[in-house]
């Protein structure tokens, strides 16, 4: 189980630090990692970072960097800054050059290697399907969008890349072993194992997939919110999907 341990994100989507962490709390024997996106930073800011470090856990800070180069390089110098930040990442449509300011930021760094986060890429929004990327310009299915932003954020120096568990095992494909892939939009199964995901728990996600199919299709790591921070028992919801994921490990 502690193979599953390893490959589980819950994402803090709070409003106010101390209820995100009083669930963390009861959490954080069963996850590897606590989400902090925007919603949750903008309304505690660093100390969200720094309370949530006092549990032993490790952060995601999901904070999607989208700006000129030289801002996100602020931007990301900053978040190194944190304690415990393990990932963080930036929006690859930023396009090439915001990447590498990015990536340079990371090989720069004074800190120790092992203790560099690793940067990724966005690349295209979970909840976005064809008809929602048209309407934003961008020509063609989202599997396709994904793998070209995967192979720009590799090129780009980055670690890896946040995408749909839809396009997991393409990116596998188009950029080797090495390369993470962290996924969210990941929905429990109907009834456990590697069944159907479940429509009542779909939200606002269009391209989603069980914890199952999302590992036995290359994810490195899974970010889980509201099926286990919505659940009437979330230490409940996070050992089922911690059941799920151990299911489809080698």
């Amino acid at each position: 189980m502690e193979k599953a341990r390893q490959k589980l994100i819950v994402a803090l989507d709070f409003p106010s630090l101390e209820p995100a962490f009083e669930l963390a709390q009861s959490l954080a024997h069963l996850v590897c990692m606590f989400k902090i996106n925007i919603y949750l930073f903008t309304a505690a800011g660093p100390a969200a970072v720094e309370k949530l470090r006092q549990l032993g856990s490790e952060i995601f800070l999901d904070l999607k960097f989208h700006d000129i180069p030289n801002t996100v390089s602020g931007a990301v110098s900053s978040a190194f800054s944190l304690p415990g930040v393990r990932l963080l990442n930036i929006h690859a449509l930023g396009g090439l050059d915001m990447m590498r300011a990015a990536a340079n930021v990371r090989d720069t760094s004074k800190l120790p290697g092992p203790q560099r986060p690793k940067v990724l890429g966005v690349t295209i929004l979970t909840s976005m399907d064809n008809a929602a990327l048209k309407n934003v310009g961008i020509a063609g299915p989202p599997a396709k969008r994904v793998v070209s932003l995967a192979k720009l954020a590799k090129k780009a120096g980055l670690d890896g890349v946040v995408a749909s568990p839809e396009e997991a095992r393409a990116i596998r494909r188009a950029c080797g072993k090495d390369f993470l892939i962290v996924v969210p939009g990941v929905r429990p199964s109907v009834e456990g194992g590697s069944g159907r995901a479940s429509k009542r728990l779909k939200d606002d996600q269009a391209r989603y997939a069980t914890p199952a199919k999302a590992i036995r299709d290359g994810a490195d790591f899974l970010v889980v919110g509201r099926p286990i921070t919505a659940a009437p028992d979330p230490v409940a919801a996070a050992q089922a999907i911690l059941d799920e994921i151990a299911s489809a490990l080698p």
